[in-house]
């Protein structure tokens, strides 16, 4: 799996340098491959980890990107004395470590079958090239999110708290893995050899809760921390939400964004490049849930809330579902679980399917290290 993994890494490195070449780069680093990948939010976090944050309100604001990853950059940049660099490495291997995490949290719950399908759903996934190299949160994120679940898994509960309020301040669905953990605490004493858990075994089981169990509570401390910060700087706990609103951005609440009013304006107007880019985005949602059923019963009702917040956040809160496909990259149960469905598939879809997704894993790493935005 981590040979694969390289193996990715590199051909889509070999992209980035091409393409670092043929489109003038926003980075500096002087190594093509790097700076091919240092695109659009790329240069909002390198700027948070070289100047810190601030806020103008009304306008488009660093303060829409959660601190964990700027701030791990910023230690980094200490040791190889250069920001942008610093963001490649620690986003590519943020990024193994994520593989490599949930590969062993899907060998641990499914057969051998559907757990190898399932991490090669994972690799290929089309929007899986934030894991290799662009200076995104996204690899971060998933790392904390898997480890802290996997530290649930084996019982230690406070340090898994501890991981997870770094994890939730980590983007801003990161809020997904607190509620995830707390139900998962409840699955866990809630479950009889035999027999199937349901939602009345998870409110009898709160009587169970005992004072070692309480330590994912912490979890949500990190995003408690992140707003408190806010409003001791800038006077705003929720700046980081307002500023999404701002021009530019667009992403306002309401129903222009709950019901994709610029989307299906896309279409009106013929827009088919864009029609294209949006609706794969809202495929990868769409896939998503209608693989929350098989989640549930695979791994818990611990794993659906978890899963179930993190896709529901990008659904409802996009205007025209630019970046879902970017944000279900967090939804790896489901990601894993679809290995699942696929080994009870004929052994040609199988590999049609795993095809597939690698090619428009490439097609999309190509349109984003050419300046395309594609999430």
């Amino acid at each position: 799996m981590i040979g694969t993994y390289l193996a990715i890494t590199v051909l889509l490195s070999f992209m980035s340098a091409r393409s670092a070449r043929a489109v003038p780069s926003e980075g500096a680093t002087g190594i093509a491959f790097v700076d091919g990948w240092l695109r659009f939010d790329s240069n909002w976090y390198v700027g948070i980890a070289e100047n810190g944050y601030y806020y103008v309100p009304g306008q488009q604001s660093p303060i829409a990107f959660f601190p964990v990853f700027p701030m791990l950059v910023r230690a980094a940049a200490l040791v190889v004395g250069d920001t942008q660099l610093a963001g490649y490495l620690v986003a590519s291997l943020a990024g193994l470590l994520a593989t490599v995490l949930a590969a062993r949290w899907a060998w641990d719950r499914l057969p051998a079958r559907s757990a190898m399908l399932g991490v090669a759903v994972l690799l290929t996934y089309p929007y899986a090239f934030f894991l290799h190299g662009p200076a995104y949160s996204d690899g971060t994120y998933l790392a904390l999110a898997v480890s802290a679940f996997l530290l649930l898994e084996r019982r230690h509960y406070l340090l898994a708290g501890i991981v997870g309020a770094a994890a939730v301040a980590s983007r801003p669905f990161g809020i997904a893995v607190a509620v995830g953990l707390v139900v998962r605490v409840l699955d866990q004493l809630a479950t009889q050899p035999g027999r199937p858990v349901h939602l009345r075994d998870l409110l009898a089981a709160v009587r169970l809760v005992r004072p070692r169990h309480l330590g994912v509570l912490i979890a949500p401390l990190g995003l408690v921390a992140w707003m408190t910060w806010l409003w001791v700087e800038f006077g705003n706990p929720l700046a980081f939400v307002e500023t999404q609103s701002s021009p530019g951005w667009n992403q306002g609440v309401g129903p222009h964004t709950w019901f994709k009013i610029p989307y299906f304006g896309a279409i009106w107007h013929g827009e088919w490049a864009i029609v294209l880019n949006l609706t794969v985005q809202a495929l990868s949602c769409l896939a998503v849930v209608l693989l929350l059923p098989r989640v549930q019963r695979r791994f818990g009702w611990g794993y659906l809330a978890y899963t179930a917040i993190v896709i529901a956040i990008p659904i409802i809160g996009t205007k025209d579902f630019m970046g879902a496909g970017r944000y279900a990259l967090a939804a790896f149960p489901a990601l894993l679980v679809s290995g699942d469905w696929l080994a009870q598939r004929p052994r040609w879809l199988q590999i049609a399917t795993v095809t597939v997704l690698a090619l428009t894993l490439v097609t999309l790493a190509w349109c984003f290290t050419h300046m395309i935005q594609v999430a």
